[in-house]
């Protein structure tokens, strides 16, 4: 088998997949497209904001695609390449786009709100509670986890106290990107510039922007990175969404699509044989195929946290619901496919059936970096590209977080701002504080320690989004069978994996190996996402099973 048939398999699929399926659920559902979005029935300047459907689709597609897509699939290639092709286009399309499409549908169809809000509408105020809080602890992983890789990958400096350049130019190129984006968006709030002009002008700045960061790299070590990435993250949480937000994400769509189109054109070129097997067995290195395969690989498939994006700050900016489908449906496939590049890069790398050595980063940028070399890119500037490239994926990621958590710890404590400490911690900069601040804390226990609570967390949470949807389509009136499935497989896989999980903890702890910082933590914050879980998805049954209640939501829907 070769990359480029399996890439040529998976465009086909996606774009079927996307013209009949994504159109059917639009045709089910029903859209208006004369109706008022909330975008332009609430603006506000901060979080509704009206924007173009590239301007949303570039927030949307940038905040899911984080470092999932090319991690995840190269570490589930240890299973073979099959199980995790099959996996990366029945996941995105029965399971993850469909999930990021009815998110932003609800959403938009419901002023707006947030999952938690329209499962308080929907289900009822314990569901809502018991949601966000779930959400806010995810939102905590997802910052440490994010933090510290972007942390190690802007290190400007190597284990043996060598200049790391790569990682240094990357980092000095971020840095320009966040002011450069607050001007950009100054620009495209006040001009009246054409969407081709928009165009340009972004393009012309990603190019300076890499060429100065290139120029002028930041050499400071991990522990300052950390400071920073907080930092970043604080003020993006605060900043209005067109001012920080919206302009960042439309420049950096234009680098993933770059790596993306990069990668594709590279496979065609070199159209590369896959070096390892299609499948190699159902446990490999002590790991059941089910259900680490379905938690491994999370971005790319279906991930939990795509539908607080689109539910927390895609559905504030859509223009039109007719939008809705391209950016809820079609960012997912978008993913799914670079997540298809990356396991053909990876399988392809191969050698003597086995993966590269080194992390999934640097497999998957040494691939891609020789790729950009037959066009005559120098190898050194095709790394810096590279690393900038992943490292956007993570930032676009991490500063969506900061902001959604923020707005999930204000919404748990929403009905009680009489209080006058809960009015403090509802205050924006408190909440980001509060939150950031614990995130913070799980931090220090490094990406390698929170990674697999992380992922099982993250699919948890699909699991719990797709139920709860479900109630809002059967409530409204709307068919909602094609959920039934995925949320019914990914409850089970996940709770599965977080069981494995937590009996591994015991099993460090009987061995005297437990460390409380590192595994205590994790065990609690497992526990408390399982427990929660099992309460959400049974509020969430009794409504979806239940007798129909007069509901004020099924008439105004």
């Amino acid at each position: 088998m070769n990359g480029l048939t399996l890439v040529g398999i998976a465009v086909v699929v996606l774009v079927l997949a996307y013209v009949f399926y994504g159109r059917w659920l639009v045709k089910t559902w029903g859209i208006d497209e004369s109706a008022r979005t909330p975008a332009y029935r609430f603006e506000d300047g901060k979080d509704f904001v009206p924007a173009s459907k590239f301007t949303v689709f570039s927030h949307q597609f940038n905040s899911i695609t984080g470092a999932g897509p090319v991690t995840g699939p190269i570490i589930a290639a240890m299973f073979g390449w099959l199980p995790a092709f099959l996996w990366l286009l029945i996941g995105g399309v029965f399971f993850g786009a469909v999930q990021d499409f009815t998110a932003l549908y609800a959403s938009v169809k419901n002023d707006g709100k947030s999952m938690g809000l329209i499962i308080e509408r929907y289900i009822g105020k314990t569901g809502r509670k018991l949601f966000l809080l779930f959400c806010w602890l995810f939102t905590l992983l997802v910052i440490a986890a994010f933090a510290d890789i972007l942390a190690n990958t802007f290190n400007g400096f190597n284990a043996d106290a060598s200049l790391n350049t790569p990682g240094a130019a990357a980092a000095s190129i971020s840095m320009i990107y966040i002011f450069v984006a607050m001007a950009f968006g100054i620009f495209l709030r006040y001009s009246k510039a054409l969407e081709l002009q928009k165009f340009i002008v972004g393009i012309m700045l990603v190019i300076a922007m890499l060429w100065l960061g290139i120029m002028n790299p930041m050499y400071f070590d991990a522990n300052k990175w950390r400071y920073v990435v907080f930092a970043y993250c604080f003020v993006a949480s605060v900043l209005p969404m067109w001012l920080l937000k919206q302009p960042r994400d439309y420049l950096s769509v234009f680098l993933l699509l770059g790596m993306i189109f990069g990668g594709a054109i590279g496979i065609v070129v070199a159209n590369p044989e896959i070096q390892m097997p299609a499948f190699v067995g159902f446990s490999v290195k002590g790991q059941p195929l089910f259900p680490i395969l379905f938690i491994t690989i999370a971005c790319g498939a279906v991930s939990g946290f795509h539908s607080l994006v689109s539910s927390g700050t895609s559905s504030k900016s859509i223009s039109n619901e007719r939008d809705m489908l391209t950016v809820g449906y079609g960012a997912m496939l978008v993913e799914v496919l670079l997540g298809v590049v990356s396991l053909v890069i990876a399988c392809s790398a191969a050698q003597g059936g086995g993966l590269p050595t080194g992390t999934p980063f640097q497999i998957f940028g040494r691939a891609i970096g020789g790729f950009f070399s037959m066009f005559g890119l120098p190898a050194e500037i095709s790394v810096c590209v590279i690393t900038m490239c992943v490292s956007a994926l993570a930032m676009t990621t991490i500063d969506s977080v900061a902001r959604i958590g923020r707005m999930s710890l204000q919404e748990f404590f929403a009905g009680s701002e009489g209080n006058i400490l809960v009015k403090i911690i509802c205050n924006n900069y408190v909440a980001t504080f509060i939150t950031l601040a614990f995130a913070y804390a799980l931090c220090l226990a490094g990406y390698a320690s929170i990674w697999p609570l992380f992922g099982a967390a993250n699919q948890l949470l699909s699991a719990l989004v797709l139920t709860s949807l479900a109630v809002f389509l059967r409530v409204t009136g709307r068919k909602g069978f094609m959920l039934y499935v995925p949320m019914t497989f990914m409850f089970v896989a996940t709770m599965s994996a977080l069981i494995i999980s937590v009996y591994n903890i015991f099993v460090k702890l009987s061995a005297g190996n437990f460390v409380f910082m590192v595994d205590g933590l994790q065990l609690i914050i497992a526990l408390a996402l399982m427990t929660l879980a099992v309460l959400v998805v049974s509020n969430c049954l009794k409504e979806l099973f239940g007798k129909v209640r007069n509901n004020p939501a099924t008439a105004s829907a």
